[in-house]
């Protein structure tokens, strides 16, 4: 059991940052995009039963949602305090015992916690068209509500899988009654729901904000995903790719007296923002510049939502630039190598599961608003880094 002192003197060892260790994901659905960095052979690392690594989770203080075979860790973030994988601990842990000094005063009023992660979903075929529950909704069945948004780095994506275009929403002219016809055809055969909905191309270095009661299938690149701390969804669509999706994945956020009410299943929908005819508008996410000069460009590449913000910063080569930001943020490399901070820091290239790397770390409030020297040591190549944030990240709102 990790104590206090080890976490108080690591945190002030590392001047307010703390490395963390990967923490892999496997899904039981779909198949995998093998854009992780995960060696090959470690994808089904869990067993065929448990499905393939599909997910990378980062800044992570809540356990995924994956079933009764899942351990109480799965999806939680671990800080590696010294390189040795038997001495790691919870970074939730952390979070608890440092308060307000990692995650400033704000936040630790607010929520008590760290209340959003991120994450790498990495899939081959398009995901499900499914919808993340209104905070009301998702309070009934216990959860949290869970806005998110998504950003399709570069660097991750060097193929763009079977279907690179993500459907959000329904067509302006499509009727509630289309869709409730569709979900009561959910056991009968393919619903097709997609058919009524919008697709967008993925276009790479952009992103989108996807607020709750939206229902969305996402495509298939990989997507950096910054979203509140919750795992929890209703999945409109019942085959995607060839797999079949039992009606359970429909209900299972429901109450129990709710599972077979149609008009209960419809109402976790905002409508009106489904049928936004300007919903690109509203929502798409293009980068904007947040600092530059001849070392670096800092970019927002999500914000205006309210709940979750992220940048993405390049440093370029043989550069340094310390970084000022307004709140405590994770971050993840992926590309170059250098320093972060007091810490070598390298881009993962083929991880192993269960090892440990030097691509992650959490920087605390009181470092972020000092700044934190980002050290760029290739000769050749940027290094670039990606920072989600919580609410509070002072990130710019969207043109009128």
């Amino acid at each position: 059991m990790v104590t206090a002192k080890t976490i108080d003197d690591l945190f002030e060892k590392g001047n307010g940052i703390l490395r963390l260790a990967p923490a892999f994901v496997p899904r039981r659905f779909s198949s995998p995009g093998h854009r992780l960095r995960l060696h090959p052979n470690d994808y089904y690392a869990l067993g065929t039963d448990r499905g393939a690594i599909k997910e990378r989770w980062f800044s992570s203080v809540i356990r995924a949602m994956n079933g009764p075979r899942a351990p109480e860790d799965e999806g939680m973030s671990y800080v590696d305090p010294t390189g040795r994988k038997e001495d790691r601990f919870l970074f939730r842990d952390a979070v608890a015992e440092l308060g307000s000094k990692i995650i400033g005063e704000e936040l630790q009023k607010k929520f008590g916690t760290w209340p959003m992660y991120s994450k790498f979903f990495d899939y081959n075929v398009p995901l499900f068209h499914h919808l993340h529950l209104k905070e009301e909704d998702a309070r009934r069945v216990g959860r949290k509500g869970k806005p998110e948004a998504y950003y399709f780095p570069p660097q991750l994506n060097n193929h763009p899988g079977t279907f690179p275009h993500t459907y959000f929403g329904f067509d302006p002219d499509v009727s509630k009654a289309e869709v409730r016809d569709r979900l009561l055809a959910y056991e009968k055969g393919d619903n097709r729901i997609t058919e009524l909905s919008r697709a967008y191309r993925i276009e790479l270095g952009t992103g989108w904000y996807t607020p709750v009661g939206v229902v969305h299938a996402p495509g298939s690149y990989l997507t950096y995903e910054p979203q509140w701390n919750s795992d929890v969804n209703s999945v409109y669509e019942n085959v995607v790719a060839g797999e079949v999706y039992p009606y359970e994945f429909l209900v299972e956020n429901c109450p129990e007296d709710k599972k077979h009410d149609i008009d209960y299943v419809m109402s976790l929908m905002d409508w009106e923002k489904n049928v936004d005819p300007h919903y690109r508008k509203h929502y798409f996410r293009p980068p904007l510049v947040a600092s530059e000069d001849e070392n670096h460009v800092e970019k927002w590449v999500v914000y205006s939502t309210g709940y979750i913000a992220a940048k993405e910063l390049t440093v370029f080569p043989g550069k340094s630039v310390v970084v000022k930001d307004h709140a405590a943020h994770g971050c993840i490399l992926t590309q170059g190598h250098g320093m972060v901070g007091p810490y070598e820091a390298e881009t993962a290239v083929m991880l192993r599961f269960g090892d440990l790397s030097a691509d992650e770390y959490f920087i605390g409030e009181k470092a972020a608003r000092e700044g934190v020297r980002v050290v760029n040591r290739s000769a050749t190549e940027p290094l670039v880094m990606l920072k989600h944030f919580g609410p509070n990240a002072g990130d710019p709102g969207m043109a009128q």
